[in-house]
């Protein structure tokens, strides 16, 4: 550590003895740097604060009707790109400075000095305010500038949002056109597919195997019936064939029905057939057989009712057992009747299903893909008009005033007095810079002629012992020169130090001497 410090103290010695070369350096540079700072020109700062209020009421309130845009992002990619090329260019028009470019190099540079001027600030304390500013030798002009940047972002972010939503309006607009062209012809190639299959649709949400099993079904139980109905007139014709006493029997009750089966097979056949013909024509199979089964009840019914007359014109000469056991028979006869004759319509539907069985199925498939396709159609049909009331809703939101908020805070103002250059800090500068250059110029020549000026440092360089030193014995002539010379020395650090406190002074006031000299003159 002493060594070092020796060293230092060598060094500083060595330097001192060059100390007029360092102020003949350092004097003249702070001079001309002093000057320099107050011939540079005053920069005026133009600001601005705009805040943008995102938190609109009328978004929780349209929330799954509208298009919840993300604003947020939006001002975010806007703050990000305002300093594009295309906004400059913008900046440039709108402020006139294009005016001075008259040649593409010139209109670039215009445009690298104007995106190094700009800058965009987001306030740290608040998340939506946003700060512009500008700096320039002319405060009128980057007044201009700070309200052309001002009025593109604002524009911008709401001018970006509402394309938006024009592309996508007139993007549903065209394809809600498309999908009611190929909805139309869906249900005409549907409706004419069913007009030439007459009869041969599938109901009742079956398909042809269905119908057929359930037809087949239909026709064992007609026929069990048809049995059971022959094996009761089989009984009664025993019965009336029996030469047996038949027992007393009340005679049958005024105004009541001789044929009960008849008419409740009659309404429930009638029943059928309106429920069949809200879904198909006259000329479907099952209506047709249903109609011509009600046909043979209504005859077995008029069959058995001229039976109970003739029976009952008999009856005064036979006994009210053998009577009630006649028009028991007539009734079965016209039961049975009325049994083959469903039975017959079974085994017709049957036999034409058979037949059928190439084309049915055929048809049925054709019919499931004009449906599906029909559904996938107005399916995507009705989605899209959905959507197409979604966007106009999300439109008419976006250009209200509650879709985002600017508010200017604070509009483009330019502060009096100039906001650069730091005139006191660039003078300190010149001062701290000029000492230091003279210093390293003073050192520069120390090394260039070295000398000892301390026993030690000679014997490390010589590596000999050195046996003694002789004094300096100044004369009284010498000491006047050595002390006028120190004055000197003095006087001129003085001076330099009042010149560089004046024009301090002069800069914490704000007054250039410059000017006042150029006014002066």
């Amino acid at each position: 550590m002493q060594e070092i410090i020796a060293q230092l103290l060598g060094h500083v010695r060595s330097t001192w003895r060059y100390r007029w070369y360092a102020v003949m350096v350092a004097g003249p540079l702070c001079l001309a740097g002093w000057i320099m700072v107050q011939t540079l020109p005053d920069q005026y700062e133009a600001s601005a604060r705009v805040y943008l209020d995102t938190q609109s009421l009328l978004r929780p309130l349209m929330r799954g009707l509208a298009v919840d845009s993300n604003v947020g992002s939006q001002v975010d990619f806007m703050t990000k790109t305002l300093l594009s090329r295309p906004n400059m260019e913008k900046v440039a028009r709108m402020t006139d400075l294009d005016l001075k470019a008259k040649t593409p190099d010139q209109m670039n540079e215009l445009l690298d000095r104007l995106n190094g001027k700009i800058k965009l600030e987001q306030v740290p304390q608040a998340r939506d305010l946003y700060k512009i500013k500008y700096e320039d030798g002319n405060p009128q002009l980057a007044k201009k500038v700070v309200q052309a940047l001002l009025t593109i972002f604002v524009e911008s972010t709401l001018g970006e949002s509402r394309k938006d939503t024009d592309v996508a309006q007139r993007f549903l607009d065209q394809q809600v056109k498309e999908y009611e062209a190929r909805l139309v012809a869906a249900e005409d190639r549907l409706k004419e597919f069913k007009r030439r299959n007459i009869g041969r649709m599938p109901g009742e949400g079956r398909d042809y195997f269905q119908n057929l099993q359930a037809t087949v079904g239909d026709l064992e139980q007609a026929r069990l019936q048809l049995r059971e109905a022959e094996d009761r007139r089989k009984e009664l014709q025993r019965q009336l064939s029996d030469d047996e006493p038949a027992p007393a029997s009340s005679p049958a009750a005024p105004g009541a029905s001789v044929t009960p089966d008849l008419d409740a097979r009659i309404n429930a056949l009638q029943e059928r057939l309106d429920q069949i013909l809200l879904n198909y024509t006259d000329q479907h199979p099952d209506v047709i057989a249903i109609k011509r089964t009600i046909e043979d009840l209504e005859k077995q019914k008029k069959a058995a009712l001229a039976a109970q007359a003739k029976v009952g014109a008999g009856v005064q000469g036979g006994s009210p057992y053998q009577s009630q056991l006649k028009l028991a028979l007539s009734e079965a006869d016209a039961n049975v009747a009325a049994l083959k004759s469903r039975v017959g319509a079974y085994q017709n539907r049957v036999e034409e299903l058979k037949k059928l069985v190439n084309v049915l199925p055929e048809v049925e498939e054709q019919l499931k893909q004009l449906n599906r396709d029909y559904d996938v159609t107005k399916s995507n049909y009705e989605s899209l008009l959905a959507r197409r009331e979604s966007a106009n809703l999300s439109e008419q939101l976006g250009q209200t005033s509650e879709s985002v908020k600017f508010r200017v805070v604070d509009p483009p103002y330019v502060p009096p007095a100039p906001s650069g250059p730091n005139r006191p800090l660039l003078t300190s500068g010149a001062l701290v810079g000029g000492i230091v250059v003279g210093l390293i110029f003073a050192l520069i020549l120390a090394e260039l002629n070295p000398s000892f000026d301390s026993r030690r440092a000679l014997m490390e360089v010589t590596n000999l012992p050195v046996l003694g030193g002789v004094s300096m014995i100044w004369t009284d002539d010498q000491l006047r020169k050595k002390r006028l010379e120190m004055w000197g020395f003095s006087l001129i650090i003085v001076v330099l130090l009042g010149i560089y406190s004046a024009v301090m002074a002069m800069q914490i006031l704000n007054i250039n001497p410059v000017a006042h000299m150029k006014g002066l003159l």
